[in-house]
Order: C-alpha cells, then sequence, then structure tokens
C-alpha cells in the first residue's frame, strides 16, 4: 500500500538493477524499519541483465526478463518513474512534480549506453542495456541477415558473438588492434580476436566510425562504408547520476563519492556503477561497473543503511540532515572490501576476471592444457589483477592475492 505523500518513507532507494534489488534484500534482512519505496525508470520488473547479450540476442533464451527473486514483502515497486532532482536537506525526490519524502536514501543509478557521435538524423542504431532495449535488439535481429557491432569491450564481443552464433553476418568494428588490449593485455585480446572469428565474426581493427547515415550506413575512417540490416553501439557506459550534478552530494564526472561504508552524505548511500567510493582495502576510489560488484555494494549499503538511526526529516529543509542522525557503533557497520571482478561469456568461452581496474605494468600469460591464466602486476610487480580461461582455482587464488596485493615472485615461486 503505497505511503500518504507527507509520511516520510523510512528508505527510499533509487534504481531497481542488482545495486537496488540487493540493498534492499539486505536492509530488511538486516531489520530496517519499513515500508520501503523503490522507484525505477524501468519499465520491467527486476531481472537479469547479463542474459541480454548473450542468451537472449543468440536466441537460445525466450525474449522475456529473467526476473530476479521476488523483492521483500516489504518494498514497494514503482516502475516506469523518473526521479528528476533532490533535496538532500529536506529529504526530499521530485519524481515529475511529485515529493517523495525519506529519511534514507540508497542511489543505485546504474549507468546509460554512451551514443554514437555523428549519427543522422533517423539512422538506426540499437543500444543495449535494459530488457526494453533487448526487445528492440533481437527483433531486428530476427530480420537481419548482416549486423555491425560497434565497440570491442564485453559488451560488444558477447554480442557479436551471439549475433553471429544465431546466423547473423556479423562484423566488429574497433579502434584497438585486438579486443580489449589495453584493460587485458594484447595475449588475452589476441585470444579473444580468435574466439570472435571461430563464431563467425569479421573482425575490422583499427578502424573508427567516422558518421552513421540513414537508415543504416557505417562509414570507417579508413573510406570503408558497410551497409548492414542492424547496427549496435557498444562503445562504453555513462553512470546516470547527472541529474545530482547540482545536489548536496560531490560528484566526480559523473560518479557520486561516498566512503568506504558506501555513504555520501548523512542518511544518504550510493552503490553500483554510479559510485566513486573508497575501497577498504585498495585504500583509494575504485569505480566498478559490474553486475556482481553491484550486488556486493548493494549488500553494504542496505546493511549500512538499516543500521543507521536518523530522524525525520525537517519539512523546511532548515536543519542540517546531520542533526538528524545517530550513526551506529562502528562494529555493527560494513566496508566495502570485495575484490573487483566479473565474469564475460564470448561464444562458448567463459573468462574470469577480478582487479583493481586501474591498469597494470605489465601481463604474464601461463598456459594450461585447454585454458590459461593472465596475472597482471604493477610498478612495484605486486599482483593486481588476475584473468583466467578454464582455470578456476587460479581465479579464486588471484582474488586473494590482489587483495593481499602479493608481489609477483611469491606467485612464481
Amino acid at each position: 500500500m503505497a505511503q500518504h505523500s507527507s509520511t516520510p518513507y523510512p528508505l527510499v532507494i533509487v534504481g531497481s538493477g542488482p545495486a537496488g534489488v540487493s540493498a534492499a534484500r539486505a536492509y530488511v534482512d538486516a531489520g530496517g524499519p519499513g515500508p520501503v519505496l523503490m522507484l525505477t525508470s524501468d519499465v520491467d520488473h527486476p531481472y537479469e541483465r547479463p542474459p541480454l547479450s548473450k542468451e537472449l540476442l543468440r536466441g537460445t533464451a525466450e525474449p522475456e526478463p529473467t526476473v530476479l527473486d521476488e523483492l521483500p514483502g516489504a518494498v514497494e515497486l514503482r516502475r516506469g518513474v523518473t526521479v528528476t532532482r533532490a533535496d538532500l536537506g529536506a529529504r526530499t525526490l521530485w519524481a515529475a512534480e511529485e515529493p517523495i519524502r525519506f529519511e534514507r536514501l540508497i542511489l543505485a543509478l546504474g549507468a546509460r549506453p554512451v551514443p554514437l557521435p555523428d549519427v543522422e538524423a533517423g539512422a538506426e542504431v540499437h543500444l543495449l542495456r535494459s530488457f526494453a532495449d533487448a526487445r528492440r535488439l533481437v527483433t531486428s535481429a530476427g530480420h537481419a541477415r548482416s549486423a555491425v557491432v560497434v565497440g570491442s569491450g564485453f559488451i560488444g564481443c558477447e554480442a557479436a558473438a551471439s549475433l553471429a552464433l544465431r546466423g547473423v553476418g556479423t562484423t566488429l568494428v574497433t579502434p584497438d588492434e585486438v579486443p580489449q588490449q589495453e584493460r587485458l593485455g594484447r595475449e588475452a585480446g589476441e585470444r579473444i580476436a580468435q574466439w570472435l572469428v571461430g563464431a563467425g565474426v569479421e573482425l575490422r581493427t583499427g578502424v573508427r566510425v567516422s558518421g552513421v547515415r540513414a537508415p543504416r550506413t557505417v562509414h570507417l575512417d579508413d573510406g570503408a562504408t558497410l551497409a548492414p540490416d542492424l547496427i549496435l553501439a557498444a562503445v562504453g557506459v555513462e553512470p546516470g547520476g547527472g541529474w545530482l550534478a547540482d545536489s548536496e552530494l560531490t560528484v566526480h564526472e559523473g560518479r557520486i563519492v561516498a566512503d568506504e561504508h558506501l555513504q555520501a552524505a548523512p542518511g544518504v548511500w550510493v552503490a553500483g556503477d554510479v559510485a566513486r567510493a573508497h575501497h577498504a582495502v585498495a585504500g583509494r576510489p575504485v569505480p566498478v561497473e559490474h553486475w556482481g560488484d553491484a550486488l556486493s555494494m548493494g549488500e553494504v549499503a542496505g546493511h549500512n543503511a538499516a543500521h543507521t538511526e536518523v530522524g525525520a526529516p525537517d519539512g523546511a529543509g532548515q536543519a542540517s540532515a546531520q542533526a538528524h542522525e545517530a550513526t551506529a557503533e562502528a562494529d555493527t557497520l560494513r566496508a566495502w572490501e570485495t575484490v573487483p571482478g566479473f565474469w564475460s561469456t564470448i561464444g562458448e568461452h567463459t573468462l574470469k576476471h577480478c582487479a583493481w581496474g586501474d591498469g597494470h605494468e605489465q601481463a604474464r600469460m601461463v598456459e594450461r592444457t585447454g585454458g590459461f591464466t593472465v596475472w597482471y602486476t604493477d610498478a612495484e610487480d605486486r599482483v593486481v589483477g588476475v584473468l583466467t580461461y578454464n582455470a578456476d582455482e587460479f581465479y579464486e587464488r588471484g582474488r586473494e592475492l590482489v587483495a593481499a596485493g602479493t608481489p609477483w615472485a611469491e606467485v612464481r615461486g
């Protein structure tokens, strides 16, 4: 049942992705007072996003969302709602012109795809982030004989392989010499390239899209022109916190700055792609953009919100939120300390990667029968990341070594 508009919700969560859903569960499990209101611009019930670029696009799963486990009964979900502004001093959000008052707020805003530049009005270029995007893309793929995927990040590689495996003649265009070269190193990128070619993808590397003309003509900077039935842009994402740029929060390059408890301001926590949070183990801010990290951050934010006592917001907004807040004892709060990581399935091949995400000095590939491990080290030759293929034991070990900052000499020995 909806709460009366003049009564503040004990907790409002903005976002229904993995971070928002995880936060809601953790908050309720920790005994946080309800009811909880979840606001999302998505029109679908919370669902899993990883299948969108894989099983769904490949055609091996029905074009229906893979629904996440049901939200706790204390959570009221409002779909198709866009929050446009906030007054954190008055603890009030606005969805259109409706004020929504809260005692606690968790911002799990996710990210949105970056559009291609220089796209002519009327040109048909797909993006892939939401299930609504996936519906349109799958419908187009069902009628397409050819496709161009722009971008060789994980979404681009997954989607290109999936389209090719469903029988669509697919070309992947990337400015990189091999996919994921900067993040994963040349040797790993070459393996990904082999997998893509094996799935039937044509690679156009070292070239950029100079423009897209209606309805579906792609111009490359090497002078080539492609005219596919389908175009998918997968050139990255940007965090969804733009509407908070003028709020009381500190925002850095679209991400909301938070401490190791994921608190961004009194009574306000963040989780997932939109967070620039201080990592308790890394000792510095670590931006992340992956499903598993959003889940773990949501758990931390929800737990800490439940263990923080707050007062009712001042309707006039004169008293600061901090004057109303009394934080629980430090030992009841959780710090964000999980090493970031994710899995990616490209055709029939699943990679597992964990790393701090701010680069490496050296990548060392260790082969094994049917698989490999790549160890990443920094300027001081400490382990800062690991990538595995058919080597799960090294993935688990690697996460521990990254967390400990283990010298490579000890790993090699």
